[in-house]
């Protein structure tokens, strides 16, 4: 591979976030056309660890004075921080990338891989993002379902906690603080356990589904 000269007033890690987000653009107009429904941070994960591929490999034709792959997810955590991402949180976003960027035998992800070989005018990140239309657990249905059920729990458990404290003490203000407290917390209950079980069953017969010869 031939080495690329940069503008002396260029970093290699602007070097590497623009070659990144170059190769990006014209993978995100497939995926707009293909309309992948997955979970946001599912499909986020996957986005940012292809990126980490693509700027890896570019990263190699640079004169690094640093390892190619760490310099990848440095570029990246310098691109997430220029897009408005606070750089603590740029910082665990990179920790849990760099946890979720191998398998257990050492071998990186798809997505990296995929991202290592990328050429301008590929399909690359699409064939990634097929690998897992079927399967269930990341996909974007799963993760409403989880988000309706979050915001039942939260907004019904509150909602019925406030009534119940504001009935006992209208209409029994002799009642003690623990009293009362309890009163609310048993009414949330009521709202939170039920919510949650019925997430968790649906949960198990989408996935007993999606993997019927895998027990739940």
């Amino acid at each position: 591979m031939n080495d690329t000269k940069i503008d002396p007033a260029t970093s290699t890690l602007e070097a590497c976030t623009q070659h990144g987000e170059g190769i990006l653009a014209s993978q995100l107009l497939l995926i707009k056309d293909k309309g992948y429904d997955f979970a946001p941070e599912f499909k986020q994960m996957t986005i940012h660890l292809y990126l980490v591929g693509v700027m890896w490999r570019h990263g190699k034709s640079l004169d690094l004075s640093m390892d190619a792959r760490d310099h990848a997810f440095t570029a990246l955590c310098s691109m997430l921080v220029n897009r408005g991402m606070s750089k603590k949180e740029a910082e665990r976003r990179i920790t849990f990338l760099r946890g979720m960027s191998q398998l257990e035998d050492g071998s990186d992800t798809l997505a990296i891989a995929v991202g290592y070989q990328a050429a301008p005018g590929d399909a690359g990140l699409t064939t990634v993002f097929d690998e897992y239309l079927d399967e269930m657990r990341v996909s974007g249905a799963l993760w409403r379902l989880y988000d309706r059920g979050k915001k039942i729990m939260f907004i019904g458990g509150g909602a019925a906690a406030f009534v119940a404290i504001w009935f006992v003490t209208i209409f029994i203000p002799d009642s003690s603080a623990i009293a009362i407290l309890a009163t609310g917390v048993v009414a949330a209950a009521l709202i939170v356990i039920p919510t949650f079980l019925i997430g968790i069953l649906i949960y198990r017969k989408k996935i007993k589904k999606a993997h019927p010869s895998i027990s739940p």
